[in-house]
């Protein structure tokens, strides 16, 4: 399925559904972020994605993370809670989606890193080279609010 991200666009779509959702900033040993290179849009992004009924927003970025990646986490805490009104992503299938998203800083506990069906590329970054990286501005505002280590996390 593919997806068109708008980012306070005057021709974004109107939403028709919110779903609350999941991002994460694993870091490996080397202090790098993993990204994945999206086959939906064909954009660097963190790893993440919707919560399922019956599953916390925990189990949600574990499940996300394994699914994206094949890399197992743990939570070690939220960065911060996105509800930006101006981020709307449109999917095929006719869904208009408004952000809402929760972003967690993670540490890997096993697992093997792997390409998945949502993915053309993963790998691990360092933030010069994320720079260089063809990204939507949303996921540049997470990997920045990491990168200020506040120890409340952000209500954007």
């Amino acid at each position: 399925m593919g997806r068109k991200d708008y980012y306070h666009e005057e021709n974004a779509p109107k939403p028709n559904s919110i779903v609350p959702a999941a991002s994460a900033i694993v870091l490996n040993n080397d202090e790098k972020i993993l990204l994945h290179k999206r086959r939906d849009n064909a954009l660097w992004s963190l790893p993440g994605g919707g919560m399922e009924l019956g599953e916390s927003i925990k189990e949600t970025i574990i499940r996300e993370v394994k699914e994206e990646t094949g890399l197992d986490i743990n939570v070690v805490k939220c960065i911060g809670i996105y509800t930006d009104p101006g981020h709307i992503i449109a999917y095929d299938d006719g869904e208009v989606r408004r952000q809402f998203s929760i972003c967690f800083e993670c540490r890997i506990t096993g697992g093997e890193l792997s390409v998945s069906e949502e993915s053309h590329q993963v790998g691990f970054f360092t933030i010069e080279e994320i720079e260089q990286l063809e990204m939507h501005p949303a996921q540049r505002v997470r990997i920045n609010d990491y990168l200020q280590q506040q120890e409340r996390a952000f209500i954007r």
